[in-house]
């Protein structure tokens, strides 16, 4: 971000030293001009240092396999992500997964509780003291058959987008080792942002060329790459 601000002043600087031009010299041409503008058209080639360029964050690798990927997240989830060094999704899908797992878990069980209380009330019979259901069917004993009914299908349709929820954010994460491998394998992904500052000579006059005795100004050339 600094060498980004550094940038923005300097083009500002120099945009405001070239508007800064003095109308009285501008074509003002005399014997001495002359004679420079002709030295100066020789000139050697300017001293042009050589400034390294940070690397590319991140290059194509065409050992890395898109298939590796997905084939180790749909054995394991999350392997795909570590296979792709994205070590930090892992803990995001066993989230996901062990709250889509309990959900499972919950509805399932009392499922199986309204499973076992509709069948007692369409068959009119009751559980034996100490049978497994047999507290519940006391609990909800006061309870109309149709409330009964309901709540079996409610836990029974969350059971079911339970496991819904559950294979398909596992194929999720699949999709995405696939796509970060993809990138990885095929693509360079650039986050790079330099500038160059190399010597140049300004052939434009204006109030500052008159410290040097001439039309032409010692400078510097900016070079941005993206």
């Amino acid at each position: 971000m600094y060498k980004f601000l550094f940038v923005i002043f300097l083009v500002i600087g120099f945009a405001l030293a070239a508007r800064a031009q003095n109308p009285e010299l501008r074509n003002k041409e005399t014997k001495r001009d002359s004679i420079n503008l002709h030295r100066d058209s020789v000139t050697s080639k300017p001293f042009v240092p050589k400034i390294k360029h940070d690397e590319q964050k991140y290059h194509p690798d065409s050992l890395h396999s898109p298939k590796k990927a997905v084939i180790r997240s749909m054995i394991i989830p999350g392997w795909g992500q570590v296979y792709n060094h994205h070590w930090w999704k892992v803990p995001l899908i066993y989230t996901a997964l062990g709250l889509l797992g309990d959900a499972y878990v919950f509805n399932e069980g009392y499922y199986q509780e309204f499973l076992a209380l509709s069948k007692y009330r369409e068959h009119g019979t009751s559980p034996a003291p100490g049978d497994k259901y047999y507290n519940d069917y006391i609990l909800y004993q006061g309870q109309q058959d149709q409330t009964i009914y309901d709540a079996n299908n409610s836990y029974r349709r969350d059971r079911d987008l339970s496991i819904m929820g559950f294979i398909g954010f596992w194929g999720i994460q699949m999709v995405d080792a696939y796509i970060d491998a993809k990138f990885q394998h095929s693509y360079t992904m650039d986050t790079d942002f330099s500038f160059r500052i190399d010597p140049a000579i300004l052939n434009q006059q204006n109030m500052l060329a008159q410290g040097f005795g001439g039309p032409v100004i010692p400078g510097l050339k900016l070079t941005l790459s993206f």
